[in-house]
């Protein structure tokens, strides 16, 4: 799913306030150091990343929430520059410097940091099937120590072809553009199995 910069940075906002903001503001009223934040990403440091500018928008959203970097704030920022197999490393780095939370941009880096800690809370952005990829036992009762977004999965598939559905009530026909790992397709042939014709690939 792609966002434009205004609603990728009001979404942001809105997850820092919802997932993010509470142990940064629990770590502030104990007093002492400051809130300090990881943001695990697999991508590169500069833009135009789409990670980086994600990252800047998620700074700015924390910053409309008061929280601004050097002040009240530290943030430790990690990225694998596109080598998947330095996640680990890297998740593990963050979760032994003492963050309070880790945000996590897209399902590996998730899992590196799942791997990495079972205490630190882990804000997982933009991944895929949460619960097929195991990060959480259920979209509904997450369980453990990951929340976060899902674009992705078989809930969110079966509301969105009967929004279609029920806007078109004649459709019979629907085309899904995507990769071809199977956590990606699964969902929509199995909407399609149980409740309609079958998918055509």
């Amino acid at each position: 799913m792609h966002f434009n910069q205004l609603r990728r940075r009001e979404f942001i906002t809105l997850l820092g306030g919802a997932a993010v903001a509470w142990p940064l503001a629990a770590r502030a009223q104990q007093g002492g150091k400051l809130p300090r934040l990881g943001m695990l990403s697999p991508g590169r440091s500069e833009l135009p990343e789409p990670g980086v500018i994600m990252l800047d928008a998620f700074v700015q959203g924390l910053h409309e929430l008061g929280y601004a970097e050097g002040r009240n704030l530290i943030l430790e920022r990690r990225y694998a520059e596109w080598r998947p197999e330095r996640l680990r490393e890297l998740a593990a780095e963050l979760a032994g410097a003492g963050v309070d939370v880790i945000v996590a941009f897209a399902t590996p880096a998730a899992g590196a940091a799942k791997q990495a800690t079972s205490a630190i809370p882990i804000v997982a952005v933009a991944v895929g099937d949460p619960v097929a990829d195991g990060l959480v036992d259920s979209l509904a009762k997450p369980g453990g120590n990951v929340t976060g977004t899902s674009f992705l999965g078989p809930e969110l598939t079966a509301r969105r072809l009967q929004l279609f559905k029920d806007i078109v009530p004649g459709l019979s026909h629907v085309a899904a553009f995507g990769t071809r790992m199977p956590t990606a397709i699964a969902p929509w042939q199995h909407y399609c199995r149980t409740r309609g014709p079958p998918p055509r690939r």
